[in-house]
């Protein structure tokens, strides 16, 4: 009897951030993925190689990052400030600021703007064509009901989730004002937001396991389409012990979905059939962030602690690339009872 080899978590690779990683992108036009961390830096790697290409350090933690080309991207920091990122030059500059920390980042390929959300209530709009420097780059802020904690963004629609479990909808061609306001249907805070692919809703998960599955269309038929499930949880003596979802990401080619949990798991979801599809072996602490590569071969899975439990001994902070076999993403097709002729 041949041995089963034990599944793998994917190559690790080598020189990741010294602190906790906040977050993890590829790149839509190549296997290079950009990793934002506490550590105050930005680091561009080319997964399929397995080399660092290039390194940023900022004045505070990073709290996200993004792509703009495959020569440059953006960051957003803790020290408040908007940077933009040249690779190619190793050199970088600030876009502009918030009043308080920027949580997250999206470039807009539709409208050409760069998107910010920061714990100073505030959304703003950036475009990255004018000249260095907030005057001439910044094209509007759009006061939020709360901290921003997510973006998502998915053609002409941004989805904005903030602290207080409120969601805004917003058409980026008509800032003045959300298209929708919604309220989280999870009771708890919201961790992250992702639109669908095909732009007709979201996935919004909670910091208590379970994860919404949200369509745009007001209308009754669309919305009684939504549904909720729990994630991410385990029963230990009885006890229900439940852990925050961090990340959500879509596969780009079939539209499922995976999820990763501060219980170390990442589990793969067909939300049209309402199915698990897989769960990948156990990484070594919580995943902070997930990123799929743009033809969906390969997974980036951050494995790093997220402090929910406060200051303790904790595995280091890694980045895993695994290779995504088509079994572990792919919808299964539908059984039908044979129906008497």
């Amino acid at each position: 009897m041949t041995a089963v080899p034990a599944p793998t978590p994917g190559r690790e690779l080598s020189n990741p951030p010294a602190d906790g990683i906040s977050n993890l992108r590829f790149s839509n036009h190549s296997d290079h993925l950009l990793v934002s961390s506490w550590d105050k830096s930005v680091r561009l790697y080319d997964a399929s190689a397995n080399a660092l290409r290039g390194e940023f350090m900022h004045g505070g933690p990073v709290l996200d990052c993004c792509f703009h080309d495959d020569s440059s991207g953006f960051s957003a920091g803790a020290d408040n400030t908007v940077r933009r990122l040249v690779f190619s030059y190793n050199k970088e500059d600030i876009l502009g600021r918030h009043d308080a920390p920027v949580r997250c980042i999206e470039y807009s390929y539709a409208a050409g703007q760069l998107i910010t959300g920061s714990w100073d209530k505030t959304l703003k709009c950036w475009d990255p064509r004018g000249a260095s420097g907030q005057e001439r780059t910044l094209v509007g802020t759009y006061p939020q009901p709360e901290r921003v904690y997510s973006l998502s963004l998915v053609g002409h629609r941004l989805v904005v989730a903030t602290a207080g479990r409120h969601v805004n909808v917003y058409d980026l061609r008509n800032m003045s004002q959300p298209e929708q306001r919604r309220e989280s249907s999870l009771k708890y805070q919201t961790r992250c937001v992702r639109c669908y692919p095909n732009g007709t809703g979201y996935a919004l998960s909670s910091v208590e396991g379970r994860v919404a599955m949200e369509f745009f269309d007001p209308s009754e038929s669309s919305q009684a389409k939504k549904y909720a499930f729990k994630c991410h949880r385990k029963s230990e003596a009885g006890r229900d012990i439940v852990y925050p979802v961090n990340a959500i990401a879509f596969h780009p080619v079939y539209g499922t979905f995976a999820t990763g949990g501060c219980d170390g798991y990442v589990n793969v979801w067909d939300g049209n059939n309402k199915k698990r599809l897989y769960q990948y072996s156990k990484y070594p602490t919580s995943v902070a962030a997930l990123s799929f590569s743009r033809d969906g071969r390969l997974l980036a899975v951050a494995s790093s602690y997220t402090f929910e439990e406060g200051d303790k001994p904790h595995e280091p902070d890694a980045i895993y690339v695994r290779s995504v076999n088509e079994i572990e993403v792919k919808p299964k097709p539908k059984v039908y009872p044979n129906t008497p002729a």
